[in-house]
């Protein structure tokens, strides 16, 4: 690095925002993620002893992903390059590896790689990495916010260890604010800036878990107000709110958020809780998920886990979805909320599913047995000859419409497949089946 090389990089390092130039040099200094980086934990131990193997880092933005991978370039005495999947081509790869080799060749160097955002990867340059992950020619290091099950190569995947990330604790950011406030080497300490305490509260909350934009906040607070006269700049709550405007919906329709949030809303009907369904159906509305997709996942509600307990929720379900169709938003929030409401207080039943998996489970492995002769179609010429139809009793020519017949085959004459539950209306289907087919007389 020359003399103008290292001025522009000092210069870089000074005007870089607030986040950036905060991220903390040293393990210790780290905030949150105990769960990975607490002094008895495997992460930790491997950083220090600088015994690291290829790692991904998951989890949503701003919660420590590049921080952890610049603290890992710190502590490391191994030769540390970083390349972004966002601008980074093969020749950038290939690169990288040539000097992996050389530095393991000629000066038994690892190289550790740091691929920031490594889901933006495609498919064939996750895969020219793979063989130099799998000799130890470069010890990854991948970030990701999207879920790595589903965006990363499980080859290579397979090769790494996968370090869950979480959004950050309100205590977290307040920690993160007023160090930031303090700091005057990297921080805003110079501005003689302070915090009120409503303020400070109502930032960390705000901040939805990313420390990016507690302190984007702060850095547009502290330099965008004027000291009163005791001389000090005064964040209060009405700078704050201005500062950080609103909380940044976080729902990606193809990513973590999309599967999580329709998991907890279908959790929630099937765990009986219409105002946990409300709300998860409205976190999907506000982020514009396909109303086409929540109707669907209502309809497979109301089938799997209402079943005949209450078969109007299928009713429900179906006509929720054709008007939904029919109408649009804003109207359909309407539909989907009574049908999701209406779900989730039906009594509950898996009786049917139960049923059908059980009996398709049966049916592949027999496939080849006979249906009983009396049940074969008989409405053509020449089945009489073949015995199809000769025995068959027509319930409806016997009282109440019912007649003992066996209807499965031999082998499989005293199975059962639906056990009707006592919810519901399957409490009243459970007591007919009682009266008639199960029943002993």
């Amino acid at each position: 690095m020359d003399l103008f090389d290292y001025v522009s990089e000092s210069k870089k390092e000074k005007e870089s925002p607030l986040a950036s130039r905060m991220r903390p040099k040293i393990l210790e200094d780290v905030v949150g993620q105990q769960h990975i980086i607490g002094k008895d934990k495997l992460l930790y131990r491997a950083i220090k002893a600088d015994k690291l193997s290829s790692i991904i880092f998951y989890g949503p933005s701003g919660t420590g992903k590049t921080t952890l991978a610049k603290v890992i370039a710190n502590t490391t005495k191994a030769v540390f390059m970083q390349i972004n999947a966002t601008s980074a081509g093969k020749k950038d790869m290939e690169e990288v590896v040539k000097s992996a080799k050389d530095n393991l060749g000629m000066y038994g160097k690892k190289t550790i790689l740091f691929v920031d955002e490594i889901h933006r990867f495609n498919k064939g340059q996750q895969d020219y990495l793979l063989p130099f992950v799998e000799d130890g020619t470069v010890i990854l290091i991948g970030a990701t916010t999207e879920n790595p099950f589903f965006e990363v190569n499980q080859a290579l995947l397979s090769r790494s260890q996968l370090f869950e990330l979480k959004p950050l604790s309100a205590d977290d950011i307040k920690i993160l604010i007023n160090r930031a406030l303090t700091d005057k080497q990297d921080g805003m300490g110079i501005y003689n800036a302070v915090i009120e305490d409503d303020a400070l509260s109502f930032l960390a909350d705000m901040a939805n878990g990313d420390a990016r934009n507690a302190l984007n906040a702060i850095e547009l607070g502290v330099l965008t107000s004027t000291p009163d006269e005791d001389g000090k700049i005064h964040i209060t709550l009405e700078v704050a709110s201005e500062c950080i405007q609103k909380r940044v919906l976080r729902y990606d329709r193809q990513g973590d958020n999309h599967y999580d949030t329709i998991s907890a809303f279908i959790k929630s009907m099937r765990g009986s809780d219409p105002d946990a369904a409300v709300y998860y159906l409205a976190r999907m509305l506000n982020a514009g998920e396909d109303v086409a997709f929540i109707a669907r996942r209502i309809m497979i509600c109301a089938a799997e886990d209402v079943s005949n307990a209450d078969p109007n929720a299928l009713v429900v379900a179906v006509a929720a979805a054709q008007a939904v169709e029919r109408l649009g938003m804003p109207e359909g929030r309407i539909v989907l909320a009574q049908a999701a409401s209406y779900v989730a207080c039906a009594p509950k039943s898996n009786s049917a599913i139960t049923a059908i998996d059980e009996a398709m489970s049966v049916a592949l492995q027999d496939n080849n047995i006979s249906i009983p002769p009396y049940l074969m179609d008989s409405h053509y010429s020449g089945a009489e000859k073949l015995g199809h139809g000769i025995g068959y009793k027509y319930a409806h020519s016997y009282e109440n419409h019912y007649v003992k017949q066996q209807y499965l085959p031999d082998e499989h004459a005293d199975k059962i497949f639906y056990e009707p539950s006592d919810n519901g209306y399957e409490k009243v289907q459970k007591e007919y089946l009682n009266r008639t087919k199960r029943s002993k007389n």
